[in-house]
């Protein structure tokens, strides 16, 4: 488990783009058959991958978090966005089809990632916050998750925003988590953009073809930057900054959040004019 630490808005402003990947670009997350994560410390949210090949993958202790295992104080949200797929969290098995999720409660010991036989991998984005109480675990089928169409084609953000863990859906203690697809020749990700100086974010981008990227747009609305990110990749989005971005095609991204609230409403918006 790799460690992130956090960065104050002044000293990003002098970063060049070497720094910016360094700090918060979650890029080695792809490895087969094991758990890749990266331990931050915005909110002390825990993201990676799961990518299980012929052999399922079980959930490991990390002598970073200091307990008996990994859920022990934590709550976890899992979105597959590959083949059919299995999680079994203590004897109680789970079975994922692209782009559903699953919500699994503090307290659960044993976790065991699987890919269906006969066909594409899996692959499990995984968020992890600390818990302070413990819910059920639950799973919800993209079908059955909140959707929304915002934006319009005419200016290239026409997108389907799906809401799987939040206060009007799966419970969880300080997790908010879901997805944003974007329609055919749609490009632009939550724009205009906003703040939260109350919530972290992480975006986690798939669906976006080889040879394709996505520039990430990110920074205090005044002063912004930018990085370039391929498919299955994820960005940190520290409470200071926007996160928006701009796709050679169109693509599909997870977002999620924890910090001091679960309103998904709380945002501090910025006007494209304000942009600098």
């Amino acid at each position: 488990m790799d460690i992130l630490h956090s960065v104050h808005p002044s000293d990003f402003r002098n970063y060049n783009t070497d720094l910016i990947r360094e700090n918060f670009l979650l890029a080695d997350l792809k490895q087969d058959g094991q758990a890749n994560f990266v331990y931050t410390h915005y909110d002390r949210m825990i993201a990676g991958v799961v990518k299980p090949a012929a052999k399922s993958v079980t959930l490991a202790k990390y002598e970073d978090l200091k307990s008996e295992f990994f859920l022990e104080r934590r709550e976890m949200g899992i979105i597959n966005v590959g083949g059919k797929g299995g999680v079994t969290a203590d004897g109680q098995h789970h079975e994922l089809s692209k782009l559903d999720c699953l919500y699994l409660g503090k307290g659960i010991r044993k976790v065991e990632f699987s890919s269906s036989k006969g066909g594409e991998f899996a692959v499990f984005f995984i968020l992890s916050n600390p818990a302070h109480t413990s819910y059920a675990a639950t799973l919800m089928k993209h079908e059955d998750s909140t959707k929304a169409v915002l934006g319009l084609q005419a200016t290239a953000n026409q997108r389907t925003l799906c809401k799987y863990i939040n206060k009007d859906g799966i419970k969880s203690c300080q997790l908010v988590m879901g997805l944003t697809l974007l329609h055919e020749g749609s490009v632009w990700n939550t724009m205009p953009p906003h703040t939260h100086d109350r919530r972290m974010e992480v975006y986690f981008y798939f669906d976006v073809p080889e040879g394709q990227m996505v520039f990430h747009f990110m920074g205090q609305p005044q002063e912004t930057r930018h990085i370039l990110v391929s498919n299955h990749q994820a960005v940190v989005s520290p409470p200071w900054s926007i996160h928006a971005g701009s796709g050679t095609t169109n693509y599909g991204f997870i977002w999620g959040m924890a910090g001091e609230n679960m309103e998904f409403t709380d945002m501090d918006a910025a006007a494209i004019t304000e942009l600098r």
